[in-house]
This record gives C-alpha cells, sequence and structure tokens, in this order.
C-alpha cells in the first residue's frame, strides 16, 4: 500500500513539475546559432536530394520542432511591447515634415522608440527563424509528394511474366519455412524446460472458448437481432438492432484473438509468427467488417431501413459483395505483413497482390452497379431526393470505372498506381456505409429521445447536423487512405490554429472561439429578454398588440446588434482598415438591393409610427383581409379565402392603405333596397329602420338611417346606413339585414320588382321566311329546260 502512495504522489510531483516549469521552459531564448547550422544541413541535403523518405521525414519532425520553439517565442517581451506602444501613442502623433514638437516630448519619443526596438528584437528573430523553418518543412513536403507521384507512374516488369512468379512462390515458401522452423525451435525449448504442458490447460481453454465464439457465435447474436427486432418498435428495432449487431464484429475478433493468445501463452510463435498472427487478426477484423456492414446496408427482411433502394436479389448480392470485400481487403494487409517481414521487392509484391486486386476490381464493379440502379430507383420514388440519388449515381460510376480499370493497369505494371486506387476506394466506400448506417441509428435515437414517430424524426434537422459532423471527422482519415501523409494534415491543423491575419488581426480558432461564445450569450439574452417582455410584462402595460410587437421586434434587433458588436470587440478583432471596403461594399449592395434596403426601412418604419398593426382589417392593392405578420422585410396578410398574400413593406408605406380596423372596430355597412313603383315610401322607410335597429351589432347612437336615394329605372331605391360595432362581421350583419327585409316584405305585401323588357319585331315576314323549312329538292331531270328536251324539226324530217 505504502508503495502504491508513493507511486502516486511521485507521478502528482512530476505533474506539477511539468506544470510549473513549463512556463520556464517557454521563455528560454532559442538556440539561433544551432538552428542556422542545422537549416543550412537541411538545406544541402534537399538540393542533392540524397536521403530517404525516412531521412526527411525525420528532418521534417526536428524542423517542426524547431517552428514551435520559434512560435513560443513570437510572444516573448509581449507585455513590455504593449507598454512601449501605449507611452508612445500617449505622446500624440510624430510631428510631420518640417514640422517640430518640443524638445522633452522629443526626446522621450526617440528613448521609447530605442526600447520599443530592442524589445521587439528577439520577435523579429524568432520570427525570421520561424519563416526559415515553415520553408523547409514545405520543401521537404514537396519533395516527398514529388517522389510518391513519381512512384505511381512508374512502370514496372508485369506480374503476368512467370519468371517473377517462381520468385514469389519461393518467397511465400521462405515465409512459411521461417514461421515453421520458429514453432520448431521454440517447442523444443518449451520442452525441454518442462514450461509447455504447464500452460496447456490455459490453452486448451483459450481454444475451446475461440472455437466457441467463432462456430457459434455470431448465430446467437443473429437469433437476439431477431428476437429484438419481433419486439421492439420502428425506431427502437434501428437502434436496439444496430447495438446487438456490434457483437457481429466482436464475437469473431475476439475468438480469433483468443487464439492468438493461446499461440502466444506457449511461446511457439516466433517474430515472424507473431506479425503473421497480428496479420490475421486485422484480417478477420475486416472480414467481419464487411459482413456487418452488408447486413446494415442491404438489410435482409426489410425490418430495418436501407440508404438504398433494392430488392431482395440485389440485397442478397450486395451482402456477398460486402462479405467479398471485407475479406479481400484483409488478405491485402496479411499478404502485405508476410512480404514486409521478408523485405519482398515490388515485383514478388505485385504477383502476390494481382489475384486479389482483380478478385476487389469485380467486387468494386458489381457495386458500382447496384449503386447506379439504386441511384436511379431512388430519383423515380421521390423527387425531393433528388441530389441525393445524383449523388450516389455518380459514386456507383466512379467506382465501376475504377473497379474495371485497376486490375488491368497491375497486369500491365502500374502496381502501385493500381494499389491506390483499389484499396483506398474500398475502404472509403466503407466509411461511407459507415456513415449512412449511423446516420439511420441517430435519428431513429433522436425519435426515441424526443417520443416522434419515424417520418417526423426522418424530417428532423438535429440528426443531419451530427452526421455531418461525424462526415468532416472522417474526412482526415479518407485524406490519408488516399495518400496523404499524417504530417501534412499536421501542417493544415498548425496553420489553422495559427490563424490568417485580415487587416491587423489574425484571425484564429480563439478568436472564432471566442466571438461564438460572446455572441452566442448575448443571442440567449435577447432572447430571455424578448420572451420576458412579450409574456410577462407588455401584457401589463395598456400598449396594444402591434406596439408589444414593435417593441419586442425592435429588442432583437438591438440586441443581436450589441452581440455581434460586443463579440467583435472581445475577440480583439479591428476592422477599421477595412472600413473602406465595407463602404464601397456597402454602396454597391445599396445599388443593387435597392428594394431590399427600401422594404427592410419601410419595415422599421412600420413597427415605429404603427399605421398598422396585427390583426388589423386593411385593404391595399386590391387585398383586402387581416394583418397575420409584420416583419422587417414584408408583411403577411391573410385574405377572408384563407389565402396568405406576402406584401413589401415599401408598398405599405408608400401606396394607400386603408384600415378598417385601426384604433377602434367601428364601421359602417351599407344595404341598398329596391321596391316597385307605387308602394308607399314612408312605410318602405319604417320597415327598414325597424330591421336595422334590431340588429345587435348595430349601435344605437348613432342609430342607423335610411335613405330614399332616388328613382331608379325599374324601383325605388332605399338604402340603409348603419354604424356597427364591429366592422369584422359586416358580411354577417349585410346578410342578415336582406334576410329579415325579404321576411318584412312578404309579410307587408311589398313586392321587390325585377327588370322587364318588352322585344318589338321590325320585320316579322322576313323573320318566318328566314326560319321555315326547305322544300325538297326536284330531280335532275326537271331541271331541265323543256324547250331543249324537244326534237328539232329537221331531226325529225
Amino acid at each position: 500500500m505504502r508503495r502504491v502512495i508513493a507511486s502516486w504522489a511521485a507521478v502528482a510531483l512530476l505533474i506539477v513539475w511539468q506544470i510549473m516549469a513549463a512556463p520556464v521552459f517557454a521563455q528560454e531564448r532559442p538556440d539561433y546559432e544551432t538552428f542556422e547550422g542545422f537549416a543550412d544541413a537541411v538545406g544541402t541535403d534537399l538540393q542533392e536530394d540524397r536521403l530517404s523518405d525516412t531521412g526527411f521525414e525525420n528532418l521534417r519532425e526536428d524542423l517542426v520542432a524547431w517552428r514551435e520553439r520559434f512560435l513560443a517565442a513570437d510572444d516573448v517581451n509581449s507585455v513590455q511591447i504593449d507598454a512601449l506602444s501605449a507611452q508612445i501613442e500617449a505622446l500624440g502623433p510624430a510631428p510631420a515634415d518640417g514640422e517640430t514638437e518640443p524638445a522633452d516630448i522629443a526626446n522621450r519619443r526617440e528613448e521609447l522608440l530605442a526600447a520599443l526596438a530592442e524589445a521587439r528584437e528577439p520577435r523579429i528573430r524568432a520570427e525570421e527563424a520561424h519563416a526559415r523553418a515553415a520553408a523547409l518543412i514545405g520543401r521537404i513536403d514537396a519533395t516527398l509528394r514529388s517522389r510518391q507521384t513519381d512512384a505511381l507512374f512508374q512502370l514496372q516488369p508485369s506480374p503476368l511474366r512467370p519468371s517473377i512468379w517462381q520468385k514469389a512462390v519461393a518467397r511465400v515458401s521462405d515465409v512459411a519455412a521461417t514461421v515453421k522452423r520458429e514453432v520448431e525451435t521454440n517447442v523444443t525449448t518449451r520442452v525441454e524446460r518442462g514450461t509447455l504442458w504447464d500452460r496447456m490447460p490455459v490453452v486448451v481453454f483459450l481454444l475451446l472458448a475461440a472455437a466457441v465464439l467463432i462456430t457459434r457465435g455470431p448465430r446467437w447474436v443473429e437469433r437476439l437481432i431477431a428476437r429484438i427486432e419481433a419486439r421492439s418498435g420502428e425506431l427502437g428495432r434501428v437502434v436496439y438492432g444496430f447495438l446487438i449487431s456490434l457483437g457481429g464484429i466482436a464475437v469473431p475478433l475476439l475468438g480469433i484473438s483468443l487464439i492468438n493468445l493461446a499461440l502466444i501463452s506457449t511461446g511457439i510463435l516466433g517474430p515472424t509468427g507473431e506479425r503473421v498472427a497480428l496479420g490475421a487478426n486485422i484480417a478477420v477484423l475486416t472480414y467481419a467488417s464487411g459482413r456487418w456492414l452488408g447486413r446494415r446496408i442491404f438489410p435482409d427482411g426489410g425490418l430495418i431501413p436501407s440508404p438504398l433502394v433494392h430488392d431482395e436479389g440485389v440485397g442478397a448480392e450486395g451482402r456477398l459483395l460486402a462479405l467479398a470485400a471485407g475479406l479481400l481487403v484483409g488478405l491485402l494487409v496479411l499478404i502485405g505483413i508476410v512480404i514486409g517481414v521478408e523485405g519482398s521487392d515490388v515485383e514478388i509484391a505485385s504477383v502476390l497482390f494481382l489475384p486479389v486486386f482483380v478478385g476487389l476490381g469485380v467486387v468494386l464493379y458489381r457495386l458500382g452497379r447496384i449503386l447506379a440502379a439504386s441511384a436511379k430507383d431512388i430519383r423515380d420514388d421521390d423527387s425531393s431526393s433528388g441530389f441525393r440519388g445524383y449523388v450516389i449515381g455518380i459514386l456507383g460510376r466512379v467506382v465501376q470505372t475504377i473497379g474495371a480499370v485497376a486490375p488491368v493497369l497491375a497486369a500491365i505494371g502500374y502496381f502501385r498506381m493500381s494499389a491506390a486506387l483499389l484499396a483506398p476506394t474500398t475502404i472509403t466506400l466503407g466509411i461511407l456505409a459507415l456513415l449512412a448506417v449511423l446516420h439511420i441509428v441517430i435519428r431513429a435515437a433522436y425519435g426515441l429521445a424526443r417520443g416522434l414517430d419515424s417520418e417526423a424524426a426522418g424530417q428532423a434537422l438535429a440528426p443531419v447536423l451530427i452526421t455531418f459532423l461525424l462526415g468532416l471527422s472522417s474526412m482526415p482519415f479518407i485524406v490519408v487512405i488516399w495518400g496523404a501523409r499524417w504530417t501534412d494534415i499536421g501542417e493544415l491543423w498548425g496553420r489553422f490554429r495559427t490563424g490568417f491575419q485580415l487587416g491587423d488581426t489574425t484571425i484564429s480558432p480563439g478568436v472564432l472561439i471566442t466571438f461564438g461564445l460572446v455572441f452566442g450569450i448575448g443571442f440567449l439574452l435577447t432572447r430571455l429578454l424578448q420572451g420576458t417582455m412579450r409574456s410577462s410584462v407588455l401584457p401589463r402595460t395598456r400598449i396594444d398588440k402591434g406596439g408589444q410587437n414593435a417593441i419586442v421586434s425592435g429588442l432583437g434587433y438591438l440586441g443581436l446588434t450589441l452581440a455581434a458588436i460586443i463579440g467583435i470587440t472581445s475577440a480583439g478583432i479591428d476592422l477599421s482598415n477595412m472600413a473602406i471596403i465595407v463602404g464601397a461594399l456597402g454602396v454597391g449592395i445599396g445599388f443593387g438591393l435597392q428594394n431590399i434596403v427600401n422594404n427592410f426601412v419601410s419595415g422599421i418604419i412600420l413597427l415605429i409610427e404603427r399605421p398598422i398593426s396585427e390583426g388589423d382589417w386593411v385593404e391595399v392593392n386590391g387585398q383586402m383581409g387581416t394583418v397575420r405578420s409584420i416583419s422587417v422585410r414584408s408583411t403577411v396578410i391573410e385574405t377572408f379565402d384563407r389565402t396568405d398574400v406576402i406584401v413589401p413593406n415599401g408598398d405599405l408605406i408608400s401606396g394607400t392603405v386603408t384600415n378598417w380596423t385601426r384604433g377602434n372596430s367601428i364601421g359602417r355597412v351599407i344595404v341598398p333596397v329596391g321596391v316597385a313603383y307605387g308602394t308607399d315610401t314612408r312605410r318602405v322607410e319604417k320597415i327598414l329602420k325597424e330591421v336595422a335597429e334590431a340588429h345587435p351589432i348595430v349601435t344605437v347612437n348613432p342609430p342607423p338611417v335610411v335613405l330614399f336615394r332616388g328613382f331608379g329605372a325599374d324601383s325605388l331605391d332605399f338604402e340603409i346606413r348603419a354604424i356597427l360595432t364591429d366592422v369584422s362581421f359586416v358580411m354577417n350583419v349585410h346578410s342578415d339585414m336582406n334576410h329579415e327585409i325579404a321576411r318584412r316584405f312578404q309579410e307587408e305585401n311589398i313586392e321587390i320588382p325585377f327588370a322587364q323588357r318588352d322585344i318589338w319585331l321590325r320585320n316579322p315576314d322576313a323573320l318566318a321566311s328566314a326560319t321555315a323549312p326547305r322544300s325538297e329538292p326536284r330531280p335532275a331531270s326537271d331541271a331541265i329546260d323543256p324547250a331543249l328536251s324537244e326534237p328539232d324539226a329537221g331531226d325529225a324530217e
């Protein structure tokens, strides 16, 4: 127990010492002379190109370490520099040419400038050394990339030559003989020492457990998945089935690991055998991963959703192809480890890899066809998923092309180029498939957590954002798979962490995080203030609904503006040098977006002056309805047909607007009535007045008025004019009065005339002959002139 406590105490003291010593080390002055000599040597090596890739990688690591020191030294004397700069600024601007200033101030300015130059000297030296180190790192990266590109296009002897086959067979035989020799030697040694049989019970137990896991484990996992899918709902089936299906990878991997552990525990494996066992582990992992992905992308039975559209036959083929892809990638890793152990050359590697490349080419070509067909089905089934189908279609065609071309390149002799196409394409497809599966699971888990159904969960934004972040996180791995080095990723991250210049301000992740935090806090406070004002404060005042909305909207705009200004100031972003550019852009945007700016300003005027408010009954540009919302760009008016009309705010400010309910809801209704000539007009006036006064919405003061408007063409024209307590019901009142007028006129036998017209015909005879039926046509013989049918006298003689 004391040893444990002493160990933890020593670790704690070491950590504290490192934390306290870190600032001291950060302030140490770098040895610039040593660096200059090292940099000169690196430049010579680059110029003569005499080092291997590993040698250049080691030099690069040393240069990165130097660069980090110089970056830390760049902050030396920062407090002193800021103080001296503030003192110089306090003296005021330096005199212009031909002008002088008091001697005391001039002497003091010279002293401060000299001190400032001396304080800046370490920073300038560090910046210079940092720039040289960065330049050398860039040259090393360019050299390594150039070598990598040249290797891709280097033509090797074709692996189809029989002479190379003999070398490949001999190399594999040598590896097998080496493993056999190591096993025989170790077994003899363990038997002589008597340690082999001591470990045999553990070895037997591990082998039995591995046999059970490998033979029975996958079947147990499948049964458990089927039971969970049968008992769970649609979303639970996806989430729980996914979690349990991970056992399909873990169980076989655990089984092969137990076998390796059993062999290693006996001590019969040598270095070569252990590396081959490691390759076997990786091969089993890729095989199990391919099998698992195939079952998730091409599910059997249709109980879980698939990111692709396919029938059962295509699904079975897809599962088989995914399993084959995983197995072939595992063989690539295993063969690479085997030939790497024996230091095999490229010719032997091309022979051993060629069958695997051909198999991967066939698998990729078939998968590409499935993707292309699925893309077409996605576009046909759902027009809203056209972009997804388009992307899947392009991916399928690219995969088909690589699957057809890469094996041919390997057979010709472009072994490295073929390897750089087939393996990265297969692994990238696996990563994309994993992201698709994770998106389905995240969507289902989000639906379960929020209590949504599958359709609502599919429309949610949060799962898409999470999947997008996962996709961004996978980009470095995909880039490395396609040939980039982790040092390149680290270099990009270093540049991002250092930031970029915007005027006199350096925009770095720290600056962005500071601005985001301050702006986010300001945004939350603004929304909190708006909610408090809307729900608790303003309803207790006498301000109408429109005024309350105007105040809440104004607080929102003011709060967001202040949050942005405070965020920019807190992050130390100085945009003063960008004022001219921003001004020019503002003028250009102002001319290009005149209507939008006009509507924006008009919206602010509407919110301040409030000539109309939400809920008002208005008429503008021939459209009549109720104002539903007022934003800074437009106003939404809901017509009485329940349709929304979007009116630009500029039209409301510059045009004529009729507001029927501004200030109050009182309005007037006019009901025209016509009666037949000969009716007692005073009697009609009395009846109409009684009808108007009897309606509950008509006001008593002022009372309704009945006017005898004149003598019409067909009737005596009267008109009811009444003031309503709520003009919103004007159409209902108009209809009610018409019904009541019709009823009262029927009781009083008062006739409501309708237009009658008498038609006089000036030419009835002509019309009669035109409409008379035509006589039957005469025969052709009757149409011949009788004089022409009589025989000629000369002919008779």
